[in-house]
This record gives structure tokens, sequence and C-alpha cells, in this order.
């Protein structure tokens, strides 16, 4: 077997054999708390009955049908995601089968759409790692697809804590990130770009969080030049921020919204993307030159539709507000109290803790995109042996627990993260 983003000589990872609430079990009944739902996709935590047994029913009753087909299930799915579209002129939903389709699906609506090539997106972001996704991606994880397809081009956007524009002051970030981005749009012809590209949050690079009124710059760019703007809220979405979407949370608008992970709480793999009406409508006399074998497969659409009746009812799509509480306090007080943590970040139960070997300079702890990963897999394994479970890259890691947590879960969680940065700092 090979396993993903790994050396496989020496890698022996726990084996997971069943999970319940924020919880995993490994084969010799070890317990982790999961402080990354799974891959910042388990939002409602492990085996919640409810998405369980829609499975079961499902799968009893149909486990297949082509997408060329409408099925039941699709169609109640549809029916609940465009009941929480941002746009008030609606929209329609195309589904695919996880984050990195989604992305590069979205893509060929845009170019479809618009009859332009290009699209933007930006470096420190990822959208997933097959050929497409993997070129829009703007971090190392792309190299490996490398010359990939064509019309993409990468522009800096807006890092406060490492600033690409040599500013501290948040404001100043934000207009020269805008400017910066504006001259690359001019070099490269608004009438050949279809699209910009952007996570509300950064994800896996990082959890950055971007300063007041990029987005929303963003946004007015593409109105001024007529390109779309494509919010990826493969990590963002459902409820992880404390909003139904990021762009919800974040006071901006995208055109399309690419989607997978919580929308299943990851229990069956699904991603889609949200078009509004207006991008959409061009499909009603013009071919969608896109599709997937799995695309609405049945058991998909029953998972999601009992996840998203469980965020509504349930309360989990604002619950991320209270989490962001809880979060704030823990992870303030861990930086207080260790001197290896450079900054904490984020935004409802989504959170990064920024390490460094000093914070008056700044210097990572771990180079980023170095080939070491230093202490890293130490402090991870020490995390383990805690009895918690969590991940990021190079010099950061993330905290961000089901929106299911109980406090008392969480702090003991913390509790670990306390443990393991002591155990760092004297390996460091």
């Amino acid at each position: 077997m090979l396993s993903p983003w790994l050396t496989q000589a020496g890698a022996h990872p726990p084996v997971i054999v069943r999970g319940e609430g924020s919880y995993l079990y490994d084969a010799d009944d070890r317990r982790y708390l999961d402080l990354a739902s799974g891959l910042i996709s388990v939002n409602l935590g492990h085996g919640h009955p409810k998405v369980v047994k829609a499975i079961q029913d499902q799968a009893a009753r149909l486990c297949f049908a082509t997408p060329a087909f409408f099925n039941d299930t699709r169609l109640e799915l549809a029916d609940e995601l465009t009941n929480i579209l941002p746009w008030s002129e609606g929209g329609r939903v195309y589904f695919t089968t996880g984050g990195a389709q989604a992305n590069e699906d979205a893509v060929k609506i845009v170019r479809l759409a618009t009859g332009r090539s290009k699209v933007l997106a930006a470096y420190r972001s990822f959208h997933g790692s097959s050929a497409g996704a993997g070129t829009l991606t703007g971090e190392n994880r792309r190299y490996a697809n490398e010359p990939g397809i064509p019309g993409v081009v990468h522009f800096w956007a807006p890092f406060p804590y490492r600033s690409p524009f040599d500013t501290k002051d948040s404001r100043e970030e934000v207009e020269r990130a805008l400017a910066h981005l504006e001259l690359v749009i001019s070099y490269e012809n608004p009438d050949d770009i279809a699209a910009i590209l952007l996570e509300p949050v950064v994800g896996s690079n990082g959890v950055i969080v971007y300063p007041d009124g990029y987005l929303q710059g963003v946004r007015e760019l593409c109105d001024r030049y007529g390109i779309l703007l494509i919010a990826d809220e493969v990590m963002t979405g459902f409820g992880r921020t404390g909003a139904i979407f990021g762009s919800n949370r974040l006071g901006f608008t995208p055109d399309l919204i690419t989607f997978a992970k919580g929308v299943t709480s990851s229990y069956v793999p699904l991603g889609g993307v949200l078009v509004r009406e207006s991008v959409a409508m061009y499909f009603d006399d013009h071919p969608l030159m896109a599709g997937h074998t799995y695309s609405g497969h049945p058991l998909a659409m029953a998972a999601g539709v009992a996840t998203l009746r469980a965020y509504r009812d349930e309360g989990l799509y604002e619950r991320g507000r209270e989490i962001e509480g809880w979060l704030r306090t823990g992870l303030d007080e861990l930086a207080r109290k260790h001197s290896v943590i450079g900054e904490v970040r984020g935004v409802g139960a989504f959170f990064g803790v920024e390490l460094v070997k000093d914070r008056a300079t700044r210097e990572p702890l771990v180079a980023w995109q170095g080939k070491s990963q230093g202490p890293m897999p130490a402090f991870y394994a020490e995390l383990r042996k805690r009895g918690a479970y969590t991940f990021g890259r190079y010099n950061f890691f993330m905290v961000a627990p089901p929106l299911t947590v109980k406090r008392s879960e969480l702090e003991e969680g913390l509790a670990a993260v306390d443990a393991a940065l002591a155990a760092l700092a004297v390996t460091a």
C-alpha cells in the first residue's frame, strides 16, 4: 500500500478501526481526540447515527444509478443545497466526487460560460492534487503536476504575519495586495481572465484569515473587469467558520462555490459546485462538457441530505462561533506559556498555530517548503501518545475539532497540545 504525501520507508501510522463522536480508536483500542476533524471534514464528528442510518437505508434501496438519470435522493440534496445559496437570483448545483474535481469542473464552467481561458489563483493555496487542481494550487504540492494545465496564473494574497508586501500594517497590506492583483490582471489582459479562485480562509497553508476589506476588494475588482469569483469552500463550508459558508461569515459574495468534505461530514466522498443562476443559465442551450461516473451517487446523496439536516436541526452552522471563543481562549493561553508559538490565528472552529524559533525575528521552526520536517513528526507522535491527533505543514499545525465537540473534550485536547509543545521545546 502506498500512503499519500509520505516517504514510505519508516511510516508507521496507527491503524484506525472505529470512530465515535470526537474520538478515533486504533487496533489496540487506544483513543485519540480528533483535533483536526479528520482533514477538516468530519464536521459532525464520527458515527453520527442519523447519517449512518441514512446510508444504510439507501444501500438497501439503491446503490447506483447513472448520472444521466435523476434519482430521488439526488433531487433531495439539490433542494437542500439550493435552500442555502447566497444569491437572491438563485442558482444550481453540480455534483462531483471530491474537492479537486469540484475545482477543476468550476474552471470548465467559467471558461465555457465566459469564453475566456485564464484563471488566477493565489500562491500559498491548495485546491487539490489532481492534474488541473494541482496546477491551481499555489505551493509545492503542485510541482509533481508541472507543467500542468495552461492558462493558470498565480498572484500573492495578503498574509500580515509574513507579509509578501513588506508591511506590518494590515490596512496597508490589503491596499498593496489589491494593487498587486490589479497589476497582474492588467498584464494578463482582463478580457482573457475567466475567474479568480480563492479560499475564503487559507486552509492547509497556514489557516490565514485575510485582513478586513481584502475579499470585498477582490469582489470589486472582479466586478470592474467582468471576472467571475470562485470561492473554494472545501474546508470552510458547512459551519466550519461559524456560518453556512466562509463567504457568509466573511462578508463577500462569490459567483461559484466549490464544496466537498463537510457536505457529508466525509462519511461518503462527495463534492460539487454551486453556480449562481446568471452563470448556470448559459448551459440551458449549451452542453455542460463535464461529468463523472459517480456524480450524484445515491449513497453520497443520502449522506449529504442527512448531514445538512443535522447541521440545521442541531444548530451546528452557527456553533463554530461558540467554539471560536473556546479555541481563542485556550490557544492564547498556550501562546503565553510557550515561546515557540509565534502566532495563533483562525475563525470559527478553524485555527492554526504557527511555530517559530524566535518570536522577534519570526524565523520559522521549520523552513516553509523545505525538504526537512525538523522536529514536527516527533511533535505529532507525542501528541498521539497523549491521546490526540491533528496535522499541519512545516511549522504550523491545525486545531479544528468537530462542530459537535464538548468543551471538556476540547480542554482535554489542548492539554495534550500543551504537553506536546513542552516536549517539542526540549527537542527543538
